[in-house]
């Protein structure tokens, strides 16, 4: 068993456009780092990973074209996040695919992003309403395995399905 969820990685050049965005440290605002920067479509919480291995192989999508941006923005009152554009059909054939295992699909609508930064109670981010761009072609996703530590989650992708 393992915490596992599926994920769409950036390239390094679209990483590098992020990272270059200024990160201030202010109270109650916890980054995120360069290698945690993905969008996830389906979390699976403890599962099994030849079970969630063998679901994501029946994955059916098409490489897509994506967009981040076009401004940093917040989701909810604990994250600021980039908005990733143009995910939505894989986001819903990973979810047609694995639906039967490991943590229920959640019941919202797939919204993508990269989280740049949580936060703790009132803490404003000066980021926010920031201008950011980059395009990419999704190409492959990721299961990706999530090892929880005392700074912040550890990446490490399990395998790769490429998107026809």
């Amino acid at each position: 068993m393992a915490r596992l969820f599926v994920a769409v990685w950036p390239p390094s050049s679209v990483v590098e456009i992020i990272a270059g965005l200024p990160r201030a440290e202010i109270d109650g605002l916890r980054w995120t780092a360069p290698d945690q920067w993905h969008v996830t479509m389906r979390f699976f919480g403890e599962a099994d990973v030849d079970e969630v291995m063998e679901a994501c192989g029946r994955v059916d999508a098409a490489a897509c074209d994506l967009t981040l941006g076009p401004r940093v923005e917040r989701l909810g009152r604990g994250v600021v996040m980039v908005p990733v554009h143009g995910l939505d059909a894989v986001a819903d054939a990973v979810i047609a695919a694995t639906g039967t295992v490991g943590r229920a699909p959640e019941a919202r609508a797939f919204r993508g992003h990269v989280t740049l930064a949580r936060t703790k109670g009132a803490a404003r981010c000066p980021l926010v309403g920031r201008p950011v761009s980059a395009a990419w072609t999704a190409t492959e996703i990721a299961l990706v395995r999530s090892d929880l530590h005392s700074h912040g989650a550890r990446y490490t992708t399990v395998a790769s399905f490429a998107l026809r």
